[in-house]
């Protein structure tokens, strides 16, 4: 063991508060009803804290998930974060400051906070990390030294063998050994100071390469022993760990949940899913946390991303109604194998500097509060039609129709649903359910339709974002060739006075769908139309006559339309 005192470790992790309690499994407390979390990677903390007044809170998050917090090695590339120099809050994204702010301001939207927590190892490199530190591979002064990492220094090389795979290391990365008094409460004391200032959870990064019951002891230590606990632990047949062995201390991240919805969505058929979960193999659903995407399967191509346009926005549709798992959304920005976010993290604007803001999808984001409204209601009227349509209500509190067909689909949907009229949270158009649960609709190729019983006006689907900028947000289906994009243009300044070089670029991160929103007054109302750009500037109107819309008195209006030929 290193050659150095408790205390002096956690002069390096300010304010930490070191409870040391019996080692035991500590169980992790539920999310709650408000169960999904919004993935904020690589956002800086003020821009974490704006969204979660503005969008987080309104549209129903439970949590949010921030980048790791502690000083890193410099660089601009994504993976620095997963490469800590010490236990410092001082990073790109901000300071202690800046994160205290942000845990307070998500806090008063109602919003929990969750931090990525990277306690399997240490950078690989030597330098001068984030905040100023000197280090180097297996010195980290004033926190650790070579005897604080384990004996195996050579990379995993066979994941048949469960102590190869904790112990030795991934990817050239210095492995802390977990299994050391003074490592264990070191880490301790970092998550206790994170505790200190108000976070609720954590994400253990690498989770798969920590024995369990070594964790279990590090969650024994804090302060608060039941905090929400959600693991990284990716199983594969036929290795040594398995993420099962890893729900006595709380949630595990469920791969195959992501991996299985890529594959149905891009060739197998929705049909499948009326049993999607535990029948096909999957963790407990209350010890699940699900996703689509993430930080690293996007980019190994593992999963989808915003790059399977509809494919994608339907995978979260559909993860948002059905009753398996706790989602997590992820909100990241235009990548390649390297790029870390934009603008250091700083989100000036969503759809800007290359930030998808993926929680922010109308088509996402309504569905959160779908959720919410649905609870723990079971799937009832579940339909398909053996191919690619589904349909299925949760209770008598919410119903959900999903067309991943190339074609329309027009039918009599039976749910449960009282008598009524409400509205559709996907495209913002009323539905009428008569007195024996029916309604009748036509979908368009690749996509939903969602209604519950939190969401009966139109006016203000889902519920509405207090405080939200007035304005319009813009979403057209249209298809494109390579090359071009779709604009819109109006009657006033804002929308470039029907000047083609002035028009505004949609987004097509969930093509064919476009998508954007526009900051107008209250009560403005204003004609627009669609138009397209090819590569050489050449410019093609949409048919028909101009469109018409009003700006509510508060938030925006919803305006969902079809490019028109």
């Amino acid at each position: 063991m290193a050659n150095k005192t408790v205390a002096t470790a956690l002069a390096l992790v300010a304010g930490a508060a070191v409870v040391v309690t019996a080692p035991g499994t500590a169980q992790a407390q539920p999310p709650g009803d408000k169960d999904v979390t919004a993935v904020m990677f690589e956002w800086n903390f003020n821009s974490v804290a704006k969204a979660c007044t503005d969008d987080l809170g309104p549209d129903g998050y439970g949590y949010v998930q921030v980048s790791p917090p502690n000083e890193r090695v410099q660089g601009p590339q994504w993976w620095t974060a997963y490469q800590p120099v010490s236990y410092r809050i001082a990073t790109r994204l901000g300071d202690r400051n800046a994160f205290r702010n942000m845990v307070d301001t998500c806090h008063a939207a109602g919003v929990k906070v969750v931090v990525d927590t990277v306690i399997n190892h240490m950078a690989n490199s030597a330098g001068t990390g984030t905040g100023g530190s000197s280090y180097s591979k297996y010195n980290y002064p004033g926190l650790y030294s070579a005897s604080d990492m384990d004996d195996c220094t050579r990379d995993i090389n066979n994941y048949a063998d469960s102590w190869n795979v904790h112990h030795c290391e991934l990817s050239g990365l210095p492995d802390l050994d977990t299994g050391e008094e003074y490592v264990r409460r070191t880490i301790a004391g970092y998550m206790n100071d994170l505790l200190s200032l108000g976070v609720d959870g954590f994400r253990i990064d690498a989770a798969k390469h920590i024995p369990p019951g070594d964790l279990a002891d590090i969650k024994s230590r804090l302060g608060n022993p039941g905090v929400y606990w959600k693991q990284e632990t990716i199983g594969a047949s036929g290795e040594a760990v398995q993420p099962g062995q890893y729900t006595g201390t709380g949630d595990v991240q469920e791969f195959s949940y992501g991996r299985d919805l890529k594959r149905i969505l891009s060739g197998d058929k929705l049909a499948y899913l009326k049993n999607f979960g535990e029948a096909w193999g999957y963790l407990p659903s209350d010890k699940a946390a699900t996703f689509v995407a993430n930080h690293d399967t996007e980019r190994h191509n593992a999963t989808l991303t915003y790059k399977d346009g509809a494919n994608y926005t339907l995978a979260h549709v559909f993860m948002l109604a059905w009753p398996y798992g706790s989602p997590d959304v992820h909100s990241g920005y235009e990548f390649n194998s390297d790029a870390g976010g934009p603008n250091n993290g700083q989100v000036n604007a969503c759809y800007t500097d290359g930030w998808k803001c993926q929680h922010a999808w109308r088509e996402i984001a309504s569905m959160v509060k779908f959720r919410n409204t649905a609870g723990s209601s079971a799937v009832t009227n579940w339909w398909d039609n053996g191919n690619n349509a589904i349909a299925f209500g949760r209770g008598n509190k919410a119903y959900v129709a999903i067309n991943h067909e190339s074609g329309s689909l027009t039918r009599t949907f039976q749910t449960s649903l009282p008598a009524g009229t409400y509205c559709d949270v996907q495209s913002g158009r009323p539905v009428t359910v008569n007195g024996s649960g029916q309604f009748t609709a036509t979908l368009g190729a690749n996509t939903a339709l969602a209604l519950h019983t939190g969401a009966t006006s139109c006016t203000d689907p889902g519920g509405g974002n207090p405080g939200e900028t007035a304005g319009a947000s813009f979403s057209v289906n249209a298809t494109t060739a390579w090359g071009e994009n779709i604009y819109v243009t109006g009657n006033n300044s804002a929308l470039g006075n029907w000047n083609p070089a002035d028009a505004l670029k949609l987004d097509p991160a969930a093509y064919p769908v476009w998508k954007l929103d526009v900051a107008l007054p209250a009560g403005t109302s204003f004609a627009y139309k669609f138009l397209r750009k090819n590569a050489s500037g050449n410019v093609t109107w949409e048919s028909g006559g101009n469109r018409t819309a009003t700006v509510p008195s508060s938030g925006k209006t919803l305006l969902s339309d079809t490019w028109r030929s």
